[in-house]
C-alpha cells in the first residue's frame, strides 16, 4: 500500500548537497516525490512509497549527507500523490 510523508528538516541542511543526496537516496529506496530548500534554512521533503521505503527514507533524513548536521526533523502523514520520479525543486 502506497503512502506519503511530508517532512521539514532543520539544522545545517542547505549548502551541503542535502537535496542532491536526498534525491540519490530516494532513487535507491524507490521513493518518489520531491525536495526543496526553504527561505528559512530548512529543507522540505515530500516522499511517497510503501512503509519500508518511507521508513528507510525517514531514517536517512535524520542523518542526511556527511556534511549536514540535522538538528530536527518533523514528519507527518500526507495524502498520497503519484509522482513519476523524485525531483529537486
Amino acid at each position: 500500500m502506497k503512502k506519503a510523508m511530508h517532512c521539514y528538516v532543520s539544522g545545517r541542511v542547505q549548502g551541503v548537497f542535502f537535496r542532491m543526496a536526498t534525491q540519490e537516496q530516494a532513487d535507491l529506496f524507490g521513493v518518489t516525490g520531491w525536495v526543496r530548500n526553504l527561505p528559512d534554512g530548512r529543507v522540505e521533503v515530500m516522499a511517497c512509497g510503501d512503509d519500508n521505503q518511507l521508513r528507510e527514507m525517514k531514517d536517512w533524513l535524520r542523518r542526511g549527507p556527511d556534511m549536514a548536521n540535522v538538528l530536527d526533523m518533523e514528519c507527518e502523514d500526507a495524502e498520497y500523490i503519484e509522482y513519476e520520479t523524485f525531483s529537486i525543486r
